[in-house]
């Protein structure tokens, strides 16, 4: 169902994607927008070891959201900042593609946990993170990610 990546030489392995989703702090989210035209945006994120999952937080209403109630696969790119090898100009960038279906989480509890979670992402402020949930919280959006098929590849500039 998936294609099978063409330049296997630069296929990064299931423990690379899955650092990069860890540690980078944001990606490009598409989905299949309005009249069919491809529709991405850039989000935070934060994966769950323990389940796998990608979660994403947003508004309750909105252009995103309108298009996953109607289809509910997406594509999720993250990329790295990239690093030149010595004496050159170019730049390497890993980068992970996850294509997966969306699932809206409606229990608070879960959506409190992962947006606490995700916010870590940004600071350790623990105090600034709960008055955050408390004001934001009740008008936060949050949905999972499910990841069917996962692949990165560093890719060269030059």
């Amino acid at each position: 169902m998936f294609r099978e990546m063409l330049r296997k030489g630069q296929q990064l392995t299931e423990e690379e994607c899955i650092r990069i989703l860890k540690e980078e702090p944001r990606g490009v989210l598409s989905v299949l927008g309005d009249d069919g035209y491809p529709y991405g945006m850039p989000v935070n994120h934060y994966y769950c070891e323990e389940d796998g999952k990608i979660y994403f937080h947003s508004g309750k209403a909105g252009h995103k959201i309108d298009a996953m109630k109607r289809y509910d696969k997406v594509s999720f790119c993250v990329y790295d900042k990239g690093f030149r090898k010595d004496g050159s100009w170019a730049l390497n960038i890993r980068s992970v593609i996850v294509f997966g279906k969306v699932q809206f989480i409606e229990e608070k509890g879960t959506i409190y946990r992962i947006a606490a979670e995700l916010s870590r992402k940004f600071t350790d402020d623990e105090e600034y993170i709960r008055q955050e949930i408390e004001r934001s919280g009740p008008a936060t959006l949050m949905f999972a990610l499910t990841p069917e098929h996962i692949t990165g590849k560093l890719v060269n500039e030059a």
